[in-house]
């Protein structure tokens, strides 16, 4: 766990590396979602929301971590 400011805990184990997945960039859960894909969806305005519709094997915690991170 990860504290960030004085109430809020992130769980970022969530962010995996493995040389055999996406070439060893971090990624989601040990699966092939490399944080920079997700970071760019966010990035380009979709909502949570949206990118959970789209892809549900991503859970809402997957993205929370990313948006605390990408600040």
């Amino acid at each position: 766990m990860v504290v960030l400011g004085k109430h809020f805990f992130m769980n970022i184990e969530r962010i995996t590396t493995d040389p055999e997945i996406c070439h060893g960039k971090p990624c989601i859960r040990g699966m092939r979602w490399p944080v920079e894909v997700l970071i760019d969806m966010i990035g380009s305005g979709m909502t949570i929301d949206q990118i959970l519709e789209d892809h549900p094997e991503l859970e809402r915690e997957d993205i929370f971590v990313l948006k605390i991170l990408a600040k």
